[in-house]
């Protein structure tokens, strides 16, 4: 049985338990999405096919209660129900259009809105900490791998494991939050779609903004831009930028190891691989 006829088992299963009406169906490389009305009501209905980072994308969405990212109607592990966004484009657009001070703007009030009450923190196990994501590491390192420089990966881990030792306050992070998960929606605005769940601060969190879209890499890995990013970040939600800008070095290598353990193939070009030297030239020698 392959992922794809599981994962459309499951959609039929979903379907029927949550009285849902399935109008048209999609497939990603990770998920079936079904376009599906319950009574007069449009609602997705999400797949995800195998276990991992979205399996429990639903306990997320519940977490954060709709500030700031889709409403999740119902959830069980790997299945999802939640609102339809209309007309559903993303920051991709936005950015494509020479806009990209807007959408940075947007994922800065996303971010501002996406809290989760402080017991979520507190009380759940569920949750991965920066800590724990941060093992790939040496996952990568124990292997005979050498797509990537072993100094930067070296490097990349020491600056991954400084800054967890660090960091300030923490909370419940989205994990992925990057222009093509914001999508607006005409009643309630951009919203964040896809979480991933991560506690840690939030210089954590703008690192998967600033490696993207995947779509403009001369973009998002030329220095101009990324300081200009980092900056406007920085000023509007009130973070360290030296740590904002030490994170996304050491994410844009540990996204990279991710790839690669998902069995994906690395491009000898790869644009995160370049925006981690770009900014390991910039990285002050005593980073706090």
């Amino acid at each position: 049985m392959t992922d794809a006829t599981s994962a459309r088992e499951r959609l039929i299963e979903r379907a029927g338990a949550w009285r849902v009406v399935v109008d048209d169906v999609f497939e990603t490389e990770g998920s079936l999405i079904a376009y599906a009305r319950r009574g007069a009501h449009a609602e997705v209905l999400k797949i995800v096919k195998q276990p991992g980072d979205e399996w429990h994308s639903g306990d997320v969405l519940d977490a954060f209660n709709g500030r700031g990212v889709v409403r999740a109607f119902e959830q069980v592990g790997g299945a999802i129900l939640m609102e339809r966004l209309s007309p559903g484009h993303s920051l991709v657009d936005l950015t494509l259009s020479d806009r990209d001070s807007e959408a940075t703007t947007v994922i800065v009030g996303v971010i501002r809105e996406m809290t989760s009450e402080p017991s979520v923190i507190s009380s759940s196990s569920a949750y991965p900490t920066v800590e724990a994501w941060g093992k790939g590491f040496s996952r990568y390192t124990a292997t005979r791998d050498q797509t990537i420089s072993r100094a930067l990966v070296s490097e990349a881990q020491r600056m991954f494991e400084r800054l967890c030792r660090s960091q300030s306050i923490t909370r419940l992070l989205h994990g992925d939050l990057q222009h093509s998960n914001v999508l607006f929606d005409e009643r309630r605005g951009w919203l964040a779609i896809d979480p991933k769940g991560v506690v840690g601060e939030v210089e954590y969190e703008i690192g998967a903004a600033l490696r993207n879209p995947r779509e403009a890499p001369l973009l998002f890995t030329a220095r101009a831009v990324l300081e200009r990013r980092i900056r406007q970040y920085s000023h509007e939600l009130q973070l360290n930028p030296t740590r904002v800008l030490g994170w996304t070095f050491a994410q844009a290598v540990l996204s990279a190891i991710w790839v690669i353990e998902d069995g994906g193939a690395l491009d000898p070009a790869e644009p995160t691989i370049a925006l981690a030297e770009t900014i390991r030239r910039m990285l002050p020698p005593n980073l706090s």
